[in-house]
């Protein structure tokens, strides 16, 4: 993964709604769900998940497919992956990175 495709998939990521779409995908698995089922469950309007649905398809987060006359999502979790090791990659420069629980109060962003 080239650090384009980093900044296009962290920058569909950066909106709370196609979070909690990616979310519920990465969730149900490789068994992905149709857009009516990901509106039910996150109770938002069909016409809003289907921009948040083909911004994370844009960027790659999300594969469809065409059941019939359903398309289903599913999380591209080989991308999700790719994205995680890029991240990581370098992590502490090479040497073992010490991880410390912290309370949930420390870990909010201000």
């Amino acid at each position: 993964m080239n650090e384009a495709h980093v900044v296009s998939a962290l920058g569909a990521l950066a909106h709370t709604q196609r979070l909690r779409v990616f979310r519920a995908l990465v969730v149900t698995g490789p068994e992905g769900l149709t857009p009516s089922a990901l509106a039910e469950q996150l109770d938002v309007a069909r016409n809003t998940l289907s921009f948040h649905l083909k911004e994370l398809a844009r960027a790659g987060l999300v594969t469809i497919e065409q059941q019939g006359r359903n398309l289903i999502y599913r999380a591209d979790f080989a991308q999700m992956s790719s994205l995680l090791g890029y991240m990581t990659e370098h992590c502490c420069q090479g040497r073992a990175c010490e991880v410390t629980e912290t309370s949930p109060a420390e870990r909010s962003l201000p």
